[in-house]
């Protein structure tokens, strides 16, 4: 849970800028300022350019974060007078201002010599994001490392021509991330970009069991020691990596798929379905020190790795037409936890902001602030000032467009 305790009356200012404190904001207003200089010394002078302030630029962020809450085909739909117009926030900025804002944004306006990596216009918000993640929230030991759904708004989709739909899904980064499965907050955050040649490009993409093993790890590099439980999807599941897991003090319960997972230094026998005819909830275990493989039937063969629960303990999955079957308590473990993720890409996904640049650092931005803001929802929830207002998902974003914008007075209503 929280680490620590929010004030009765903590607007959702207050738990967003848990994650993105005002020094972090007035660092992109300096850097924005010293991209459009640097743009116009090279390019001619804008005569129609001001320097940014912090009040501009949080109302910018709040002009984004409003695409989270009502969906729209472009930002400047707002000042728009059409059905996406937003009238009471439209007031706040000019769209030509805003336009002038969002052309010269930036986070790190120059590439210092040393910089290699692709990302470095946006690795000080990732990290300082993640400090904040880390000092915030205190994890449950069990969690998920997984790809979040984020969802595209599906009235939009249902306009999108297939050309259209082909070049939005083409994104050049995939984005996982560790995530506490009891309360759904995301502990940590890993951007894989998909170009670009070294370990983590596209030579890496061509050995996906790879690839996935160092995602893992990342995701995974200040958990040791912790005795936290890891589920995993058959990607990410192999013994190798949850051998090297367990010697750095992480348990793991994982997903097994014989074509997607890898599979080196498990017996074959288990791998292979037997061919007499089983009844459901039957099941075969092999171990190896502590690390057992489970074969499980339930209308087909699922298969799961696990060194963090004993298979001779028994379990239940619960179906709501064929009752209780039995399992081993590792099966029960992975199935409660995956719903609960599942519940919540139900529930958060479709609050991603809906601006999509064309540039990959914006697009990682957007999502990254977008899980924030998500995550301070989520404190907000645990917090007693949600026993004061109670405000939805919804409502939470609203309420936090309206105090960047400066509306409204930042303390709760009554």
């Amino acid at each position: 849970g929280p680490t620590r305790k929010m004030p009765l009356s903590a607007s959702a200012m207050d738990f967003f800028q848990l994650f993105v404190p005002d020094n972090v904001l007035k660092n992109m207003v300096v850097q924005t300022n010293m991209y459009a200089k640097k743009y116009q010394e090279r390019f001619g002078s804008d005569d129609a350019w001001i320097d940014v302030t912090l009040t501009e630029m949080k109302a910018f962020l709040g002009y984004m974060i409003s695409t989270s809450i009502h969906h729209c085909e472009s930002v400047l739909s707002i000042w728009s007078s059409g059905f996406y117009s937003n009238k009471s926030i439209a007031l706040i900025m000019t769209q030509s201002r805003f336009e002038k804002i969002l052309k010269y944004f930036h986070i790190v306006a120059f590439r210092s010599s040393q910089t290699v990596h692709s990302l470095y216009k946006i690795q000080p918000f990732l990290d300082s994001l993640q400090n904040g993640f880390d000092s915030a929230f205190r994890p449950s030991q069990a969690q998920v490392l997984h790809e979040p759904l984020i969802d595209e708004d599906p009235v939009f989709i249902a306009t999108c021509t297939e050309r259209e739909l082909r070049k939005r899904k083409k994104r050049k980064f995939s984005l996982w991330v560790r995530q506490c499965s009891s309360t759904g907050f995301i502990c940590q955050i890993y951007v894989h970009l998909k170009e670009g040649s070294g370990a983590d490009g596209l030579d890496a993409l061509k050995n996906k069991p790879q690839l996935h093993s160092m995602v893992a790890k990342s995701l995974c590099q200040n958990a040791a020691g912790k005795n936290y439980i890891i589920f995993t999807g058959p990607s990410i599941t192999s013994l190798n990596l949850f051998e090297e897991f367990e010697k750095q003090g992480i348990y793991c319960c994982g997903l097994l798929s014989t074509r997607k997972s890898d599979c080196t230094g498990l017996p074959p026998s288990m791998l292979n379905n037997s061919e007499t005819p089983q009844s459901r909830g039957q099941y075969r275990i092999r171990m190896k020190g502590n690390m057992s493989l489970i074969c499980w039937y339930n209308k087909g063969h699922f298969r799961f790795l696990t060194n963090a629960y004993s298979p001779v303990q028994q379990g239940v999955i619960i179906k709501r037409k064929s009752g209780e079957i039995p399992c081993p308590l590792a099966v029960e473990a992975f199935a409660a936890h995956l719903s609960y993720i599942c519940k919540y890409d139900d529930k958060y996904s479709k609050y991603f902001i809906s601006h999509k640049p064309n540039k990959t650092w914006q697009q990682v931005f957007w999502f990254a602030i977008s899980i924030a803001i998500n995550n301070a929802y989520i404190l907000y929830k645990m917090s007693e000032a949600y026993h004061v207002t109670r405000y939805s998902r919804a409502q939470f974003g609203e309420r936090l467009v309206k105090e960047l914008l400066g509306l409204e007075d930042t303390s709760p209503s009554h």
